[in-house]
C-alpha cells in the first residue's frame, strides 16, 4: 500500500477531509470566480447593451453545461471506480480505468463539438435566445465549443487526481486555468477590443494551460496511477460501470440544462431580456456560493470510495457526518450573504438600475431554502462514492425533474414572474426531505455492514 493509500485508510478523518477538501475548494472557488469575472467584464464592456450581453452568456451557459455533464459523468464515475479499486488493492484495474476515461473524454468531446457547431443557432434559440440576445450568444458559444476537448480533459483528469488522494495537483490545475482566465479576460475584452468573443478566447486559452500542467503530472511518473497506451483499448465492463455511476451527475446537469430551456422561455415571456439577464447573474452567484461545498465533496469522495472498498464502514459514516456539518455551515453563510447584500452584488455586474432592482427581489426569493442545500449535496455524493448508481441517479433527478420543472410550469400561471423565482425554494425543500430519508436509511445499512464485518473478523480469529 503506497503513501496515499495509507493516508486514505488510516489518517484522522477531520485532518484527512481538510487535507483533501481545502485544495479542491480553492480550485473550485477560482473556477467560480472566473465565471463571475467573465460576466462582470462583459457587462461593463457593453454599457447600455449590458443586459443583452449578460443574457447572451446566460443563454450559452446551459449548452456548455451539457458538455460539462458528459465530462462530469466520465470523471466522477471513473473516480469512484478508481478509489474503490485502490481500496481493494487492485492497481492494474485502476490504471486500466484511467486510460479508458481518457478515451471516453476524447471521443465524447469531439462528438459534442461537431454537433454543437453544426446546430449552434437552433440550439441557442431552443435555449431561449431572443433576437436581441442571439448575436452575443453566438459570438461567445462558437469559440467555447472548439475548446470542449480541453474542458473535458481538465474535468476528467482533475477527478482522477483527487481519486488517488492528490487533491493539490487538481487544485493547481484549476487555479492555473482560472487564474490565467482572470488575467487574460481584460486583455482580450478591452485591450484587444474583442468584447464577448474575447472572453471566450481567454477561457479556452487558460484552460489549455491548465490541461498541459496536469498532463505533465500524469506522464511524469509521480502519480499513483500509470498511463499506458495499451490500456486505451476499450473495456466494456469498465465503461459500463463508469457510465452507470456517472449517470447521476450527468442527469443532474442535463436536467438543469433542460430546465433552463423552460425557464428562459418563461422569463422571456414574463420579463423579457432583463429577466433572463437577472437569472444569468443569480446563476453565477449561486455557483460561487455552492462551489466551496463541491470542494468538500471532492475531498470526501475518495475517502468514502476507498474505505468502502476496504470495508471500513465506520470511516465512511464519520467522514459523511463531518462533511454534512461543514457544507451546512457553508450553505447558511451563502444564504446570509446573498439575502443581505443583493444590491451590492448586482451592482458589480451592471449599472442598470432596473436590472439591480429586479435582481434584488428575485434573489431574495430564490435563496430562501439555500441553508438546506449542503445536506443535499453530500447525500448525492455519498451514493456516487459508494458506486450505487440507481439511488444516486434518483437523487440527481429529484430536485430538477420531479420538483423544480413542474413547479416552474405551474406557479407562474398564478404568480407570474415571482412564481418562477418561488419554484426554487419549494423544490429545494422537497428535495431535502427526500434526501434526508434516503441518507438515514443508508447510514443504517452501513452500521449493519460494520457490525457484520466485526462479527466475521471475530469468528475468523476464533
Amino acid at each position: 500500500m503506497d503513501e496515499r493509500s495509507q493516508m486514505l485508510a488510516n489518517e484522522n478523518i477531520g485532518k484527512l477531509l481538510l487535507k483533501l477538501s481545502v485544495p479542491a475548494t480553492f480550485g473550485m472557488l477560482v473556477q467560480a470566480f472566473y465565471n463571475l469575472v467573465d460576466t462582470v467584464f462583459v457587462g461593463r464592456a457593453y454599457g447600455i447593451e449590458s443586459v443583452q450581453a449578460i443574457g447572451g452568456i446566460a443563454v450559452a451557459f446551459p449548452i456548455q453545461m451539457i458538455g460539462m455533464a458528459v465530462s462530469l459523468a466520465i470523471g466522477i464515475g471513473g473516480a469512484s471506480l478508481i478509489s474503490r479499486r485502490l481500496g481493494e488493492r487492485e492497481p492494474e484495474k485502476a490504471d486500466k480505468t484511467f486510460a479508458n476515461l481518457i478515451l471516453l473524454s476524447l471521443l465524447s468531446s469531439f462528438l459534442i463539438t461537431g454537433f454543437g457547431v453544426f446546430y449552434i443557432v437552433p440550439l441557442l434559440k431552443i435555449f431561449g435566445a431572443t433576437d436581441t440576445i442571439l448575436p452575443y450568444s453566438l459570438e461567445y458559444l462558437e469559440i467555447i465549443l472548439y475548446g470542449t476537448v480541453l474542458f473535458s480533459l481538465a474535468m476528467v483528469t482533475n477527478s482522477v487526481a483527487r481519486s488517488e488522494g492528490n487533491a493539490k495537483v487538481a487544485m493547481n490545475s484549476m487555479m492555473i486555468g482560472g487564474g490565467l482566465n482572470i488575467v487574460l479576460d481584460p486583455i482580450f475584452i478591452f485591450t484587444f477590443g474583442m468584447g464577448i468573443r474575447g472572453a471566450a478566447i481567454a477561457t479556452v486559452l487558460a484552460q489549455a494551460i491548465g490541461v498541459l500542467y496536469i498532463a505533465r503530472y500524469f506522464l511524469s511518473g509521480k502519480s499513483t496511477l500509470k498511463f499506458r497506451l495499451p490500456d486505451l483499448r476499450p473495456d466494456r465492463r469498465i465503461i459500463e460501470e463508469v457510465l452507470a455511476i456517472g449517470m447521476s451527475p450527468f442527469a443532474r446537469n442535463v436536467s438543469s440544462s433542460f430546465m433552463v430551456i423552460i425557464l428562459n422561455n418563461l422569463l422571456a415571456f414574463y420579463g423579457g431580456d432583463i429577466a433572463i439577464a437577472v437569472f444569468g447573474i443569480i446563476n453565477r452567484l449561486l455557483m460561487f456560493t455552492f462551489m466551496p461545498m463541491f470542494g468538500i465533496i471532492q475531498g470526501l469522495q475518495p475517502i468514502v470510495g476507498f474505505n468502502y472498498g476496504a470495508r471500513n464502514f465506520e470511516r465512511v459514516r464519520e467522514s459523511v457526518k463531518l462533511a454534512i456539518l461543514i457544507t451546512t455551515g457553508m450553505s447558511v453563510a451563502g444564504f446570509l450573504i446573498l439575502y443581505l447584500f443583493p444590491e451590492q452584488l448586482f451592482g458589480i455586474f451592471s449599472g442598470d438600475l432596473q436590472l439591480i432592482a429586479e435582481g434584488k427581489s428575485a434573489v431574495r426569493i430564490i435563496v430562501l431554502a439555500t441553508p438546506l442545500v449542503g445536506f443535499q449535496v453530500v447525500g448525492g455524493a455519498l451514493y456516487q462514492a459508494l458506486g450505487k448508481a440507481k439511488p444516486s441517479l434518483f437523487l440527481s433527478l429529484c430536485r430538477q425533474v420531479l420538483f423544480l420543472i413542474p413547479l416552474v410550469l405551474v406557479l407562474p400561471r398564478y404568480l407570474e414572474l415571482p412564481g418562477v423565482w418561488a419554484a426554487f425554494p419549494v423544490a429545494d425543500t422537497l428535495a431535502f426531505a427526500v434526501t434526508l430519508i434516503m441518507v438515514i436509511r443508508e447510514f443504517k445499512l452501513l452500521a449493519e455492514a460494520r457490525d457484520m464485518t466485526v462479527i466475521n473478523e471475530q469468528t475468523a480469529v476464533n
